[in-house]
């Protein structure tokens, strides 16, 4: 697909909505639709959800949060990074470069990148750059994480 545009989704009920489409496919416990909902404060605020539309369908999506480098257990040199959480790509588009594209717009902030694999999605995020961090049980709980480092960043010890 060409034009990928990746838009900051705003928090309004019509957001919600299109939400509700990813239900459809199966998705349920990748929904967003509960953090969206927490999150509508005055309509059109700014979000940590990022989408990319097909004509005017929201077709895939993730949220991508800014962590303050006192949470960082995970970077050496410890700095801010972002988490990305529920990346999610409708199954009619998938296939097609739209969740390339998100990770990619992730990667553009220059920061770390921390995510938890799921659905047996490591292969996918072992092509887009990421590795596997040593488990540990105090800081992981359970989470696959995940990482991307930018140029001088290595695992914290």
């Amino acid at each position: 697909m060409e034009n990928l545009e990746i838009k900051r989704l705003l928090i309004n009920y019509k957001t919600l909505e299109e939400f509700e489409n990813f239900r459809e496919y199966g998705a349920q416990e990748l929904s967003m639709k509960e953090d969206l909902r927490a999150n509508i404060i005055e309509g059109d605020s700014e979000s940590p959800f990022y989408g990319i539309y097909y004509g005017n369908k929201l077709v895939a999506r993730m949220s991508l949060y800014r962590i303050d480098k006192k949470y960082d257990f995970y970077f050496e040199p410890k700095q801010d990074y972002l988490e990305l959480w529920k990346l999610e790509v409708l199954e009619p588009y998938r296939g097609k470069g739209l969740g390339e594209a998100l990770v990619n717009f992730a990667k553009s902030f220059k920061l770390p990148v921390k995510t938890n694999a799921r659905q047996r999605s490591d292969e996918f995020w072992t092509k887009m750059g990421f590795s596997g961090l040593t488990y540990q049980q105090e800081r992981d709980r359970g989470e696959n994480p995940y990482v991307w480092f930018p140029e001088g960043v290595s695992e914290q010890e």
